[in-house]
């Protein structure tokens, strides 16, 4: 679910892909995708393409003003147990009677069913007039949301099946299970999914708050041994990394259902020690106050590894390597999962000031410095920008400015002026941009 290759430049080809198209390009890739499991329960071309073709027309349908979205499963109701139950399996429902497919369908259904919980179970019917039928729904639990909301339970099993995301009009994505095989975005073919934090920079940008959280963690480990002796277990120094990415994640994702679009800008540490009178840069209307602030992101993190490492430290050395994710997300502890549980309601507490207007601001060390910010007009313009076609930023197209909104504009201006900078625009629509200026111009990411 990484991505492994550039992202597809649909603007610079005059031909559009559509559902057939998505069709082969799925069929030529579905053994790629988790190649070591069962990979016949592909169904032929002509197939998928009528299953993509009635979820891509459902896409642009809208119900009472609302967008058509849902997840689709092309699947016989047999590969999903009756009597298993969510979060740890998925659970099967049958309709008494099978029901068309066709795009009409799967906009009344796309009401009924939440698409973060549950699918509309679709399997080829001879009796029905287009050669598929809507069987049941399943429903899974949300946990396979953790790699885009930053859940920490693995999600319950699927089988090697098709199955369809439709988030937006003309955006069907097609997943091998979890594994993202294909999406047709805009007319553009692509099979990538874009993680910025899969790069190498954007890690970087808070390596600051990493060094500080693991000499901290090294202080309470030593003071442990020597105090109590307790020893524990080796830690992964990737740990507090994916922490703090799951925070963000969270709080990007609560701004995309909130669809109300918002605006997360983290300085440097420099221009937060300086007043905003002196850099001229935001006018925040509502600024916490210096010292010790409510949110302690890094506060949190040490705990989370402390606790952690602790836990799996002696007289349980039956954990030879580091411990890190898998024992992190795999924990019972109650200690630990009341410390998850509140690094998600400060993400939803930043998400929240967010959703006012102007832009929530943090320093690179996560420290909160206030929100309702916004970024000064007379800052010099910038009339033309780099989107970034690969993780790092190496290949990029250039791109004007005067066709973007508002809030696009002045964060361009901001990481013009302020080098460091990262901001993060979540727009009314759910997408996500990261603004950064890397080799001297502004670049911009577009975030899956």
């Amino acid at each position: 679910m990484v991505a492994e290759a550039p992202v597809a430049d649909c603007q610079s080809s005059a031909r559009y892909s559509y559902p057939r198209d998505l069709a082969l390009f799925v069929h030529e890739r579905w053994n790629t995708v988790h190649p070591t499991i069962d990979t016949g329960l592909l169904p032929d071309v002509a197939t998928l393409e009528e299953f993509f073709s009635a979820c891509y027309h459902a896409s642009v349908l809208r119900e009472e003003d609302r967008p058509v979205t849902f997840r689709a499963t092309l699947a016989p109701p047999e590969l999903f147990a009756v009597e298993a139950r969510p979060p740890d399996c998925v659970q099967r429902i049958d309709f008494a009677r099978p029901l068309p497919f066709h795009p009409d369908e799967l906009q009344r259904l796309a009401v009924a069913t939440d698409p973060q919980r549950t699918l509309i179970g679709v399997h080829t019917d001879r009796a029905a007039e287009s050669g598929l039928s809507i069987w049941g729904l399943i429903h899974s639990g949300t946990r396979w949301l953790r790699d885009i909301q930053g859940g920490r339970r693995a999600a319950a099993p699927l089988p090697p099946v098709p199955v369809v995301h439709v988030h937006a009009p003309g955006n069907v994505e097609v997943y091998k299970a979890y594994g993202l095989v294909g999406k047709l975005r805009g007319g553009c073919l692509s099979g990538t999914r874009v993680s910025l934090f899969e790069s190498q920079w954007l890690p970087a940008q808070f390596s600051q708050i990493h060094e500080a959280v693991m000499k901290r963690h090294e202080v309470a480990r030593q003071r442990a041994r020597e105090t109590w002796g307790e020893h524990w277990a080796p830690l992964d120094t990737t740990l507090p990394r994916r922490i703090g990415e799951r925070m963000l994640k969270r709080v990007i994702s609560v701004l995309r259902d909130a669809r109300h679009g918002g605006m997360i800008i983290f300085i440097p540490e420099k221009a937060a020690a300086s007043s905003s009178d002196d850099a001229h840069y935001l006018d925040c209307k509502y600024v916490f106050e210096e010292g010790r602030p409510s949110f302690q992101l890094p506060d949190l993190i040490v705990d989370i590894l402390n606790r952690l490492t602790r836990l799996y430290g002696a007289p349980y050395p039956h954990v030879p390597r580091p411990v890190g994710w898998h024992e992190f997300e795999a924990t019972t502890d109650e200690d630990l999962a009341t410390l998850d549980e509140t690094l998600f309601e400060i993400a939803h507490q930043i998400a929240g000031l967010a959703s006012a207007d102007g832009a929530v601001v943090l320093s690179n060390s996560h420290e909160l410095l206030g929100f309702g910010a916004m970024i000064s007009g007379r800052l010099p313009d910038v009339r033309s920008v780099a989107r970034a076609l690969d993780l790092e930023g190496a290949r990029v197209a250039e791109e004007e400015t005067a066709n973007v909104g508002a809030r696009h504009r002045s964060a361009y201006r901001l990481t013009d002026v302020l080098p460091g900078t990262l901001v993060v625009v979540v727009s009314q629509d759910g997408g996500v941009r990261f603004v950064s200026k890397r080799s001297g111009r502004v670049t911009f990411w577009e975030q899956d």
